[in-house]
């Protein structure tokens, strides 16, 4: 089963669309780690980061809150957040894998800080001028809803933010093995009950 692009809306444009990762790179010999030291003192280098990771990063908060106006929150909290990092370490890691895990702990904390007002069932917003575009982001927040929350994280990383196993894993901080299995899992869950 794949998921189309055009599926989910918010505001004008596609919320998958601003899923999909940035093709922008570090320029000028800045790797993702230098740019993660610099950020601090830096607003250019904070701002490549922005450009770079704002896809991936609202695809993590995405799959974590199920909110997309509470997913915008995220990205701007993880950027706040990475701004105010002092000590970061080049040789401790991947700085991508250092930006995304910010992510997913700033969603986290965010989805507990508002469950309570949002204990409904949650529905996708959509603002989108089709009918054809609310019925299918109503029909995959359906579909998503049978998945358990890991699952539904490593369908959303996977899929929307094009991470690999590996990346999620570190993210989720769990064996490669076990992501892998999950989205497989999960995957067939999905086919079942949309019925292919």
């Amino acid at each position: 089963m794949t998921v189309e692009p055009n599926y989910l809306s918010g505001g004008d444009a596609p919320i998958l669309a601003s899923f999909k990762p940035q093709e922008i790179t570090a320029s000028e010999g800045d790797s993702v780690n230098e740019l993660i030291m610099k950020c601090s003192d830096s607003k250019e280098c904070l701002e490549k980061l922005y450009l770079m990771f704002k896809g991936s990063v609202f695809a993590i908060a995405f799959g974590i809150t199920s909110d997309y106006h509470l997913s915008e929150d995220c990205v701007t909290e993880t950027f706040v957040r990475l701004a105010q990092v002092r000590k970061f370490s080049a040789k401790k890691g991947d700085g991508k894998g250092f930006i995304l895990t910010i992510a997913r702990n700033v969603a986290l904390e965010f989805r507990r800080r508002y469950r309570r007002e949002t204990e409904s069932d949650p529905i996708i917003q959509s603002y989108g001028e089709a009918e054809k575009t609310v019925e299918d982001s109503i029909y995959i927040n359906q579909l998503l809803k049978y998945l358990n929350d890991k699952q539904r994280q490593t369908v959303v990383l996977k899929c929307c933010a094009e991470l690999t196993f590996r990346e999620i894993a570190g993210i989720m901080k769990c064996p490669e093995t076990t992501v892998k299995s999950r989205y497989k899992k999960a995957i067939s869950i999905l086919k079942e009950k949309a019925g292919e």
